[in-house]
């Protein structure tokens, strides 16, 4: 695995990291939705720089340039619901790009802090010898992107997978370490302290499904 720290330089993506935990800001749903979108964007961004890119010339009114464009085929594949925004920072860089949905949530059967992750409903393009892009806000304990993960694999083989997530706790990054094949690039917005008692991320800044569309029942 492939572990990128984008935080560890300043810019502004850690200006929209601190409005989406500053209790006083990412209460406005709208405001937090762009952040999470502006987010997606520089993500999408620094990643392009480890695609595959050809030579090309373009033709202008007044002559030929020769430049470069991306060669990989990109489906971009979001964990419902808190993926939606971040999906569409990336969508609006990889515009050309076919996309995938999968829902996956906690279920707690016995109402404690016990859970499973539950996966249903599934929207995803053919993957096959394609450089798939999983996306997914928040990376607490990493049993969600290992489930999606292993449901996007019995659909085909990519040709390459990159995890994006905007906040990572340890605990995540060390499941994912041990869950999945070593050949993927995990590219972090924001590491955190820990997980607690409830496997929430520490700091943080809550969950980021509710704040971007509502607390759910």
């Amino acid at each position: 695995m492939q572990i990128h720290y984008l935080s560890e330089k300043n810019s502004i993506l850690n200006h929209f990291l601190a409005e989406i935990r500053e209790v006083n800001i990412h209460k406005d749903a709208m405001r937090f939705r762009r952040n999470i979108e502006r987010i997606g964007e520089i993500m999408a961004y620094e990643l392009s720089k480890e695609l595959a890119f050809e030579e090309i010339e373009v033709q202008t009114p007044l002559g030929i340039k020769k430049t470069t464009q991306i060669t990989d085929s990109i489906v971009l594949c979001s964990i419902l619901r808190a993926g939606l925004s971040m999906h569409l920072g990336f969508l609006n860089y990889f515009d050309q790009a076919e996309n995938g949905f999968i829902s996956a949530y906690r279920y707690h059967p016995n109402n404690d802090n016990y859970f499973e992750i539950k996966v249903e409903y599934q929207a995803i393009a053919d993957i096959n010898d394609k450089c798939v892009l999983l996306i997914d806000p928040m990376l607490a304990t990493g049993q969600s992107i290992v489930a999606v993960y292993q449901r996007l694999v019995e659909r085909g083989t990519p040709k390459e997978i990159h995890i994006a997530v905007t906040i990572a706790a340890p605990e995540g990054i060390s499941y994912l370490e041990k869950h999945l094949p070593e050949n993927y690039h995990l590219w972090i917005g924001a590491l955190d302290e820990k997980l607690n008692e409830h496997s929430y991320i520490v700091p943080g800044l809550g969950d980021a499904g509710d704040l971007a569309y509502g607390i759910k029942l």
